[in-house]
């Protein structure tokens, strides 16, 4: 019993003691929060101070970017104006009489198709764009020894000539149309149910017999892949290019203004 009696009296007096040292404990750890929340926004008061708000960077490079695209869409509109008022652009020729074949010109692309029928054959012609030849700047050997009419410098349109029959194989020439003159680079048979890129398709045009080579520039002339045929086609082309020419011009416009 007097054990007892000890005891709570120890007890008592300790329990003060706990009660300050819990106090202490508490203020000490608030003291802690309030220092570190006040590191807080003093370290983020000087991130404000050395680095500037983003938007005003952000808002100086869109400045920058839309001072670039005004000063190239003035450079592409003064370039559209000089190709709309170039000789070439939209004065195509007048069709000659007698030109053999319906002209397929679809907007965009670099070639145009010709098509005819002949004899219940049909021949299709791919077109492509001039290979134009000026003639300036063109170095001098000194050679007065050469006569400069052996080496024309000629412009030239690349063709590709297909002469097919009904459900059987095709003719493949091809060809280069210089002014007043055609010359053929190669002819293959093409057979409609084979792809093999591994087919023979035949030796050098240029290997093949004098005569031969003769006998398959008249079946082409024949068939209307001749000099009147190109001649006009070489004026198509050179005007084409103009009107392609400015329709790229256009697209670019249109995707730097959106």
């Amino acid at each position: 019993m007097a054990f007892t009696s000890v005891l709570r009296r120890t007890v008592n007096s300790l329990y003060p003691l706990a009660i300050r040292l819990t106090r202490v404990q508490r203020s000490h750890h608030s003291a802690i929060f309030t220092a570190l929340n006040h590191t807080f926004h003093s370290r983020q008061s000087n991130l404000n101070r050395f680095y500037p708000n983003t938007l005003h960077f952000s808002t100086a490079v869109d400045s920058r970017k839309s001072a670039s695209d005004e000063s190239l869409l003035r450079v592409i509109e003064s370039e559209i104006q000089c190709a709309e008022e170039s000789d070439e652009y939209d004065q195509v020729e007048e069709t000659p009489s007698g030109f053999p074949f319906e002209i397929e010109d679809t907007p965009g692309l670099q070639t145009i198709t010709l098509t005819r029928e002949y004899d219940g054959e049909l021949i299709k012609v791919n077109v492509h764009m001039l290979d134009l030849v000026t003639g300036e700047g063109e170095a001098d050997d000194g050679n007065d020894d050469e006569d400069d009419t052996e080496k024309p410098s000629r412009s030239s349109i690349p063709l590709v000539v297909s002469v097919s029959k009904s459900g059987g194989p095709s003719l493949e020439f091809s060809c280069t149309a210089y002014p007043d003159e055609i010359t053929i680079d190669g002819l293959s048979v093409r057979n409609p149910d084979s792809e093999d890129e591994l087919a023979y398709e035949g030796p050098d045009f240029s290997d093949l017999d004098e005569n031969l080579q003769k006998a398959f520039h008249k079946y082409l002339e024949i068939r209307g892949i001749k000099p009147s045929t190109t001649n006009y086609l070489h004026e198509y082309m050179i005007n084409k290019d103009s009107r392609e020419y400015l329709r790229w011009l256009k697209n670019l416009k249109k995707f730097v203004e959106e």
